[in-house]
């Protein structure tokens, strides 16, 4: 009776309980930023070896946590017997100038949203606008992570990717990891280059919602008529490489849930100059330069004091959202959830 007794508790020591990642990561999607943020929470979760965490696995698993509502996503809901989770990466308010059909697609959100059993939110402004849709959700708020060992600058990688894209040493390079997008301020990142025509801009990023993203022709033709010291590299295998090359990070997106590739850019120890919009406010603070004007942008990046002190400072304003920590918050809302039910 001794040994059956020890060797059920020891057992029920090991067990791990297991949550399902239902991530659209087909085609382009696997570049967009719900799927790199779930991705690094995915791998954080598995490393801590207190949860087992599956990629699109079983639907009978005790909880199933949702980073995208697509088709594949809405068919994994139907069939789950579990606590199913999303974190809205994506609401109403940054579809507009993204993807055509918008008005169309936002009026499902509401209905999408009702069938989760809990919402993530990733910031105030994410979740004030998820509480607006739908007023009695129950919400948890946890920010995005950065994984702050991989986002490290590597001299060697920036090396490289600047000898690709025929980018000289002594270059500066101010860079935008983002879709080719309105929303995500593709026309004013244009005019800065314009205005700035000894500094070159790098946009790493495509179409992932291809014909069907908004404005699709305009911003090819903006493209074309793009000023000589601007490079579109479209997507590229590794992000590190881009960051490591780049001296300044700009992101002129007009809206955000939280805005992950500006912590990336900050734990790689680069100045970032972004739109001055709620969300930056919140989540970044003082820990990057706001701007809400062309001629404001343009003094930021040729501020290099400012720059200096900004840099001294970017990897720091990371550790609040170090990806370990993120993962342990995660995890004891799993758990709480399970012990609830």
């Amino acid at each position: 009776m001794n040994n059956i007794s020890v060797d059920s508790t020891q057992t029920a020591r090991n067990f791990k309980p297991t949550v399902n990642f239902v991530v659209e990561d087909m085609f382009y999607f696997k570049y967009i930023g719900c799927t790199t943020a779930a991705k690094s929470l995915y791998r954080q979760i598995n490393t801590s070896q207190a949860w087992n965490a599956m990629w699109n696995g079983e639907n009978t698993a005790p909880i199933s946590h949702y980073h995208t509502f697509g088709p594949l996503a809405l068919y994994a809901l139907h069939q789950s017997t579990g606590i199913n989770i999303l974190t809205a990466h994506s609401t109403p308010r940054v579809n507009v100038g993204n993807i055509a059909g918008t008005n169309i697609i936002n009026k499902i959100y509401p209905y999408i949203y009702k069938k989760f059993d809990h919402i993530i939110t990733i910031s105030q402004t994410c979740e004030d606008e998820i509480k607006e849709l739908i007023p009695d959700a129950a919400v948890t708020r946890i920010p995005n992570g950065v994984d702050r060992e991989r986002f490290k600058r590597d001299k060697e990688a920036g090396q490289t990717f600047r000898q690709k894209h025929g980018i000289a040493e002594d270059e500066t390079v101010v860079l935008n990891v983002a879709q080719l997008s309105p929303r995500k301020g593709i026309y004013d990142f244009l005019e800065i280059a314009k205005q700035c025509p000894h500094t070159k801009f790098v946009w790493v990023g495509g179409f992932p919602y291809g014909v069907f993203s908004t404005e699709f022709l305009s911003v090819k033709h903006a493209l074309r008529s793009a000023p000589k010291n601007v490079i579109c590299t479209g997507f590229v295998p590794d992000v590190l490489h881009a960051y490591s090359a780049a001296d300044i990070f700009l992101m002129p997106s007009h809206a955000e849930t939280f805005g992950l590739v500006i912590l990336e850019a900050l734990s790689c120890e680069l100045p970032v100059i972004a739109r001055n919009i709620t969300e930056f406010q919140e989540i970044y603070g003082s820990s990057i330069s706001l701007f809400s004007t062309i001629n404001e942008a343009c003094n930021a990046v040729s501020d290099e004091k400012g720059l200096s002190v900004l840099q001294s400072s970017a990897r720091g304003a990371t550790e609040p959202y170090d990806i370990i920590n993120v993962a342990k918050q995660t995890t004891d809302l799993y758990t709480k959830l399970l012990e609830s039910r």
